[in-house]
């Protein structure tokens, strides 16, 4: 699966996150990568509404708290901000092998820190700056 979108606004980013739930069915590993501002917070809180487990304005970046955790009666979306997180020992108190389950999706900020989500990944989304507020978002996966 590849595909490529450009979208022109924060809320056309928001709506393209809806799309992506049929794409997203659990269980999936997502792995989120772009700068600092490239969109990844903003393209999750489509996600989750799309799975009715958090409206927009409950998403909010996990930068400080590492893991935020929205769930509805289907789907458990976890919001997880590798950002400030440098070390494989880390990395393990977060206990996100606990999190893994038929009816989860993982969406990891940052993933490509470690290797392991390289490897785990189901599907890998790249939010790219093309301008104040245009987002290049590239999705491939399996």
């Amino acid at each position: 699966m590849m595909r490529e979108v450009t979208t022109h606004s924060a809320e056309e980013t928001i709506a393209f996150g809806r799309t992506l739930a049929e794409t997203l069915a659990p269980p999936k590993l997502v792995v989120l990568r772009g700068e600092l501002g490239s969109g990844k917070t903003t393209l999750v809180k489509g996600i989750a509404e799309a799975f009715h487990a958090a409206s927009e304005e409950d998403v909010t970046s996990p930068t400080f708290t590492l893991v935020h955790e929205y769930r509805s009666p289907r789907v458990n979306v976890y919001h997880i901000d590798l950002y400030r997180v440098d070390t494989q020992r880390e990395l393990e108190t977060l206990g996100l092998d606990d999190l893994i389950a038929e009816n989860s999706v993982l969406l990891i900020e940052w993933g490509e820190k470690f290797p392991r989500f390289e490897r785990e990944r189901d599907v890998e989304i790249v939010l790219e700056r093309v301008g104040e507020s245009e987002r290049r978002i590239r999705i491939t996966g399996r």
